[in-house]
């Protein structure tokens, strides 16, 4: 047990000194370097510009948040949902995959101007951008954990004459949830980026939409401040899928 405890507590002492480390050399490349300001602020500079009040952080930032979480988790359920479906119906897997890889090849960033048109400006088009770039992780990768489960074990449940849903919720999913969480965690970087791509093709409020008014004035410190907090909520979003995961998967395996 100590042994367990101490390499945890030592990969998140590495992790710490990681980011310490490149703060540090971030600071010193620009002072010793004596590189201006708009071209690469400080660590200093750049956390000092969130105080600001002209850019009103707080409000932009809950709307990215608003779009990252949003699309995250309606991509999380429409991609379990459509991958439980497929596992029961393999003439649907046979109709409907096919056609949702093609429209997977469609670049998202194609997509933006027409989600304006449809929706308008504002949060719902940015979150429908980061839930087409999240959900197909989320398919294929429950799809390929539900197939995976023992068939024998399966016909057992089948021969005492349990229902698809107790099928589904005790020997499936759990037997599938490494799948699951393998495809939240490429997700959970791709709903950011997909939020920010859609708030860069048209957007009046949040981050990236920020980042696209202080160009103008070159305020760099202020498009540094906008990465660090876009960064910092992808880092949250990762963060509570590692911690689920913990709990329903790492956690189980070591009370069994």
């Amino acid at each position: 047990m100590m042994d367990r405890f101490n390499t945890r507590t030592g990969r998140y002492a590495m992790a710490v000194v990681a980011h310490l480390a490149l703060l540090l050399g971030w600071h010193l490349f620009v002072r010793l370097g004596d590189v201006p300001r708009f071209v690469m602020p400080s660590p200093g500079d750049t956390f000092h510009s969130v105080l600001s009040p002209n850019y009103d952080w707080w409000a932009n930032t809950t709307v990215t948040a608003t779009e990252i979480f949003g699309g995250y988790f309606l991509a999380l359920i429409v991609g379990v949902a459509l991958a439980l479906a497929f596992t029961w119906s393999r003439t649907l897997e046979a109709l409907m995959l096919p056609l949702l890889v093609t429209l997977n090849m469609i670049p998202k960033v194609a997509l933006g101007p027409l989600f304006i048109v449809w929706f308008k400006y504002g949060v719902f088009p940015n979150t429908m951008m980061a839930f087409s770039i999240a959900v197909f992780p989320i398919l294929l990768n429950t799809a390929k954990g539900l197939r995976e489960i023992e068939p024998d074990l399966l016909d057992l449940v089948r021969s005492l004459r349990g229902s698809r849903w107790q099928l589904f919720t005790k020997i499936q999913l759990p037997g599938s949830l490494p799948y699951i969480f393998a495809g939240m965690k490429v997700a959970a970087i791709l709903a950011v980026a997909g939020a920010i791509v859609g708030e860069f093709l048209g957007s009046d409020r949040g981050l990236g939409y920020l980042m696209l008014q202080v160009q103008v004035t070159l305020d760099t410190p202020a498009m540094f401040m906008a990465v660090v907090l876009i960064t910092l909520l992808g880092m949250l979003l990762y963060g509570l899928v590692i911690l689920l995961e913990h709990f329903l998967i790492v956690k189980d395996a070591r009370l069994g």
